[in-house]
């Protein structure tokens, strides 16, 4: 999947682009075996994983020229994503309309913990298997590979039980 910067084809795809074609990417077969591998990602390290696809943005946020970075801060933040026992949380956010897949890490994983470059390829592992259809694989390899760089980066601290839902959650 990759991402134009023309503004009149972002706008078209965000127009025309909605939660059934998400649907059809990310069937509930899909979305089991996400939930199955956030939780058995989860049992590795005290880490919590969120993911989340969104469809597409708003008129009024793509005139105000909205990233797919700055949506994912504020899905982080709305979502609460950073409300957990030992600031660990991490969002694997996905903009379906932009091909644009972002990882926003809590402070307790993220500020200098970890290298962006970690962050960032799993992303890249990500938009590869979605270039290519293949959803399921490619969402994955990304909380596998979110899920290695908690168990290298853990708080130290026990786990403190599941604090984030494992199911992914589809917007709009």
């Amino acid at each position: 999947m990759t991402r134009s910067t023309n503004p009149i084809i972002r706008w078209s795809r965000h127009l025309f682009t909605g939660v059934l074609a998400v649907r059809r990417a990310f069937p509930p077969a899909v979305m089991n075996q996400i939930t199955d591998a956030v939780r058995a990602c989860e049992s590795r390290h005290p880490g919590e994983i969120r993911f989340v696809i969104e469809a597409s943005l708003e008129p009024h946020e793509l005139w105000t020229g909205l990233s797919p970075r700055e949506r994912a801060l504020d899905v982080f933040s709305r979502l609460k994503v950073w409300d957990t026992e030992h600031n660990n949380g991490v969002l694997i956010y996905v903009l379906y309309a932009d091909h644009a897949v972002e990882i926003v890490a809590d402070r307790g994983v993220g500020n200098g913990k970890v290298d962006p470059g970690e962050w960032q390829l799993a992303c890249q592992r990500m938009r590869d298997h979605f270039r290519s259809g293949q959803f399921a694989t490619g969402a994955i390899a990304g909380v596998e590979t979110v899920a290695e760089v908690l168990s290298r980066h853990a708080s130290g601290r026990a786990d403190v039980g599941n604090e984030l839902p494992d199911a992914p959650l589809i917007l709009r």
